[in-house]
Formats: C-alpha cells, sequence, structure tokens
C-alpha cells in the first residue's frame, strides 16, 4: 500500500508514535550528548559522567520495557520485521517505491534496536570502568582487576562504533524528511505524521501515561537496585 491521502473527511494528522515514546528517544539523544561532554569537560573524578551514564541505562530499560508493554508503534513486535520483509523493503527502496509506514519502516527498526544495543553495551561497560587512580565504576569493587580492565578497553574501543551509528541514524532521518514522503524528524517531534493509507497498523494506539510511569519507576528500580544487590555502589 502507498501513502496517498484519504478522504476529506479524514483528520489532517495521525499518531504516529505516543508522547513517552518521543521522550524516550529525545532523552537519550540529550544524554548521549551531555555523556560526551561530561566525559571531556567535567569533574576529574567524572561523577557527572556516572551519573549520566546511570541516566541512560535508566532510559534504555525503560524503552526495553516500552517497547513490550507501550503503544503500538513503540512495540518491538510491531516494528522488528524479519529477513525478508527487510530485503523486501530495501529492494523497493533503492527502486524508488518504498511502502510508507506509521511507525519505523523495517529497516529502520532494526537500527532503532541496533543503536538501543551498542549504547547499552557502553553504559554497561561503563559501570565497570576505573582508571585505577580517581575513577572507579559503580560496579568495580565486585569484580576483578583483569574485568575492570577489558570493560575499560571495549568501553572505548565500542566508541566509534556508536558515532558511526548516531551518523548514519541522523543522515537516514534527514533523507526521508529532505526527500522522501515522510518527515520523520517532525513526526518524532510532534508525535503525528499526514493522514494517509499506510502499510502497518493505523492510527497509532497510545500506551497509557500511569504505565508509563510505573515503567519508569520500575526502570529505576532495576538499574539502582541492581547495583546494590550485585554489592557495587549505585550513587557515585
Amino acid at each position: 500500500m502507498t501513502g496517498a491521502p484519504l478522504s476529506s473527511s479524514t483528520p489532517a494528522a495521525m499518531l504516529a508514535w505516543d508522547l513517552p515514546t518521543r521522550l524516550a528517544k529525545w532523552g537519550l539523544a540529550a544524554l548521549v550528548g551531555l555523556a560526551f561532554a561530561s566525559r571531556y569537560w567535567g569533574d576529574a573524578a567524572l561523577v557527572w559522567h556516572q551519573w549520566n551514564g546511570l541516566a541512560i541505562l535508566v532510559v534504555l530499560v525503560f524503552r526495553l520495557l516500552w517497547g513490550l508493554v507501550g503503544g503500538s508503534t513503540a512495540r518491538f513486535a510491531g516494528f522488528l520485521a524479519g529477513p525478508a520483509a527487510v530485503l523486501g523493503y530495501a529492494g523497493r527502496l533503492l527502486k524508488g517505491r518504498p511502502p510508507h509506514f506509521l511507525g519505523h519502516n523495517p529497516l529502520g527498526g532494526w537500527m532503532v534496536l541496533a543503536l538501543l544495543a551498542i549504547v547499552a553495551a557502553q553504559g554497561l561497560t561503563g559501570l565497570f570502568t576505573s582508571d585505577d587512580i580517581i575513577v572507579y565504576g559503580p560496579m568495580t569493587p565486585v569484580v576483578s582487576d583483569e574485568t575492570i580492565r577489558s570493560a575499560s578497553s571495549w568501553h572505548q574501543r565500542l566508541y566509534p562504533f556508536l558515532l558511526a551509528l548516531i551518523a548514519l541514524h541522523v543522515l537516514a532521518n534527514l533523507a526521508y524528511s529532505l526527500f522522501g514522503r515522510d518527515n520523520l524528524i517532525r513526526a518524532m517531534v510532534t508525535g503525528c505524521k499526514p493522514a494517509a493509507t499506510y502499510t502497518d497498523r493505523a492510527p497509532a494506539t497510545p500506551g497509557g501515561v500511569g504505565l508509563a510511569f510505573a515503567c519508569l519507576g520500575l526502570s529505576v528500580l532495576i538499574v539502582f537496585g541492581g547495583i546494590a544487590l550485585a554489592g557495587g555502589h549505585p550513587f557515585p
């Protein structure tokens, strides 16, 4: 199906992504940027950088929970497609005739998962990172020196891949917004797309506000409580 306009009686716009999904996306983007700033321009003991990393982990856990119980376009089951669907979409995209999705398209869905995975890896390795002088991650008291050295090394190695994925994600969204029929950047700000016939479910079903707060509270408990139960120090 294509993105052809609906009848004049149809509202001009329809919900694409609910508010918790958008807040998680933009909040995570801001926190990743602040993590970079606090790493190079923060305090010597990297206390703010550690708080930044813990906040990232909270948002990541929230997004994983919201991907299970949130709005229809936020759920992983709704936008993670199999190889055949991804290849089919890529082929039609190269021909200039991609189907239009209200939520994430098959390629975009896997890009979202890849970004979440590498940010999670960056955040988790940060828990075990130390410079052996003044910086000690929350989980360093309960692991071996070898684990700390390995985690510290991976924390640095993953960084270029994270930057590359972020750049690819931004470029893809800009390309869709400037040259395609979907202004993805505007849609992720407003939550809406023009009313049309989309390949996936339309209109989107939003997740409940109470459920979002419950997921956020559970995320804080999982991150800080998990570190404490494992014997680490959850508060830098």
